[in-house]
């Protein structure tokens, strides 16, 4: 069943998409922060992704008790899948997203949906996050993005959107960057499903390089966003392998733009994927990231010059005594 991207005069303010696949340890606290909102005219858009716990099951239950929730189940297609049939199904005209694990802050949904209707310029709001452990406490650390004056370039080397469940958007931005793939029947493709890891920075990009929409932050720390262990480096090269995959798909939309900063960007990149590494205390996976970040360009020394010397120092000494308690010191939560 198609689902136009039209909203009645009965719509909400605001729509928000938690797609979600296995989530049952995690979904019920998500969906708690959400139906905290300040904002009350909202409608909650649970995607089941083809779980196989009692994901559908909790949604359900918390729909029953709550006429603003809904929820949509459908066969696996990814995180990319299930963003684009919230999308499809949404009826607000502003429109945000947050993943099963993470949490809103009460305020965050009418602080977007505020700079939005007093920015008409503006297609994507987004704020600062929060960093929590697996466990759900918070931590020492935080996503404190650029916030104004951003270009193509600020998204393609630093991503200040910073994680998936930041952005409030204005659905006519999210009409402008959606095409229906040929193989699609039922809706619009808005991420590209393509794609398992690195979808939003594409989107992003792709909002940035092809539409007049403005991307632009607010101030506060207004998502928790959970950072989960994952120390293979196989998760690490497939990370790489998507965000590569990325540049050479949206590439033809602007040769030059691509040429002239996409050594630093890729710089940038495994500086990231390092800084990761050293999170999960893989410091000759993070000494390597860096070497070849070294190779692609000097940019993020000589324009993160403080962050650069950090990370170098942090991936010499994480495998040593000094390095595992400066890592837990970062990992700690706030409240210990």
């Amino acid at each position: 069943m198609s689902h136009p991207m039209t909203h009645t005069n009965a719509a909400p303010t605001a729509s928000i998409i938690v797609p979600a696949f296995n989530a049952e340890a995690t979904l019920g606290e998500t969906l708690a922060s959400l139906r905290l909102q300040t904002l009350p005219d909202l409608e909650i858009i649970v995607v089941d992704d083809g779980s196989t716990d009692q994901t559908p099951q909790i949604a359900a239950k918390i729909a029953a008790a709550d006429p603003r929730v809904r929820l949509i189940r459908q066969a696996n297609r990814g995180l990319a899948g299930a963003r684009n049939s919230g999308i499809a199904a949404a009826r607000a005209s502003y429109i945000g997203f947050c993943d099963a694990d993470d949490h809103w802050a009460p305020g965050k949904l009418a602080a977007h949906v505020a700079h939005l209707e007093a920015n008409p310029h503006v297609g994507l709001s987004f704020a600062g996050s929060l960093l929590m452990t697996e466990s759900g406490a918070p931590m020492r650390r935080a996503q404190r993005p650029r916030l104004k004056a951003i270009g193509a370039t600020h998204v393609f080397k630093r991503n200040p959107v910073g994680n998936g469940s930041v952005p409030v958007m204005r659905r006519e931005a999210l009409a402008a960057i959606a095409w229906r793939p040929a193989q699609e029947r039922e809706r619009d493709w808005v991420f590209d499903e393509t794609f398992r890891q690195s979808e939003d920075i594409e989107c992003w990009l792709r909002l940035a390089l092809t539409t007049d929409w403005e991307i632009e932050g607010i101030p506060g720390l207004l998502t928790r966003y959970r950072i989960t262990s994952g120390g293979l480096s196989a998760a690490t090269e497939r990370q790489y392998a998507a965000w590569e995959r990325m540049v050479e798909k949206l590439t033809p939309l602007d040769p030059h733009f691509f040429a002239r900063h996409a050594p630093a960007a890729r710089a940038y990149q495994l500086r990231y994927l390092a800084r990761r590494a050293i999170s999960d205390g893989r410091g000759a996976e993070a000494r390597r990231l860096l070497r070849r970040a070294l190779l692609c360009s000097r940019r993020p020394l000589i324009e993160e010059p403080l962050r650069s010397a950090v990370t170098i120092a942090a991936a010499l000494l994480v495998d040593g005594p000094l390095g595992r308690r400066l890592h837990r010191a970062a990992t700690r939560p706030a409240s210990a």
